[in-house]
């Protein structure tokens, strides 16, 4: 079903008033059980528009139950969320101004569809990402989507792609063609759990440049999980420590520094020298 003319006027009103800095990201004592395991106890953080933040911590911390929360792909067992100012659940319509790339992309690779397919669907996001979608929205001659997709793909270094299947893509080629998909549309927060593995050295590199051109240039605001602390040294604007409890959250001097990292990663951890 699509948005009537007066739905779309009024999101676009509120994505208006999103000037300046301001709460993108509000969390209060999230506390998330699975079963009698505890994934996250009382996690606290508040993140602002415009800024690039990496979660960190060992396996196990939590780390992807975090995001998923805020996200509400699983259920919280206490605390609560806001996004862009509103309740996430109450967020409706806003959902539209959210990206989100997972760390693992599971699907038929034998499915019918195109890298300019799956990049269109970003167009008229309004629900969570299925390829099952492209049968209730076809592909459709429209100039204005045409135009964004390849603005999109070409943003990314993957115009080439575009009549490509998605099936025949590699791991690296289908996370450019993700935040291609992410970027067809105007976002105010990007969240990425671990969307970087697997990606080589310059991709990963280039891939962090082009996020920080996009907080720059459109003041989005980054919410990723990483493995990499020299990426996160270099790129990141805060950094928040996470072991199921917040360690520590703060600029990636202080909370990288070494007794928050043995703090977060316990004394088994090898030593991390920041580059210079």
């Amino acid at each position: 079903m699509k948005m009537g003319e007066s739905g779309e006027s009024n999101l676009r009103k509120l994505a208006a008033t999103f000037t300046g800095n301001y709460s993108i990201i509000k969390v209060e004592n999230l506390s998330v059980y699975q079963g009698d395991y505890r994934a996250l106890k009382d996690v606290s953080f508040e993140l602002t528009s415009g800024t690039n933040v990496a979660v960190v911590g060992p396996n196990g911390a939590g780390k992807s139950t975090l995001v998923q929360a805020i996200l509400g792909l699983i259920p919280r067992s206490s605390g609560q969320v806001e996004i862009m100012g509103r309740p996430l659940e109450k967020l409706g319509r806003l959902r539209s101004h959210l990206g989100y790339i997972p760390q693992t992309f599971l699907f038929d690779r034998t499915f019918p569809i195109s890298v300019g397919e799956v990049v269109g669907l970003g167009w008229q996001h309004r629900e969570p990402f299925s390829l099952s979608r492209i049968k209730r929205f076809p592909w459709q001659s429209n100039p204005d989507k045409e135009s964004a997709v390849m603005s999109a793909l070409r943003r990314v270094d993957a115009l080439h792609l575009r009549h490509r299947a998605v099936g025949a893509l590699s791991g690296g080629q289908l996370k450019r063609v993700l935040l291609a998909y992410c970027l067809v549309m105007s976002r105010q927060l990007l969240i990425l759990d671990e969307a970087l593995a697997g990606v080589d050295v310059q991709g990963e590199a280039d891939f962090y440049n082009l996020l920080n051109e996009l907080k720059t240039e459109q003041n989005w605001t980054v919410l990723q999980v990483s493995h990499d602390l020299n990426m996160v040294s270099r790129h990141c604007d805060r950094v928040i420590c996470l072991n199921q409890t917040l360690v520590c959250s703060g600029a990636p001097d202080i909370a990288l520094a070494p007794q928050n990292l043995l703090a977060t990663y316990g004394p088994g951890f090898a030593h991390y020298h920041h580059d210079h």
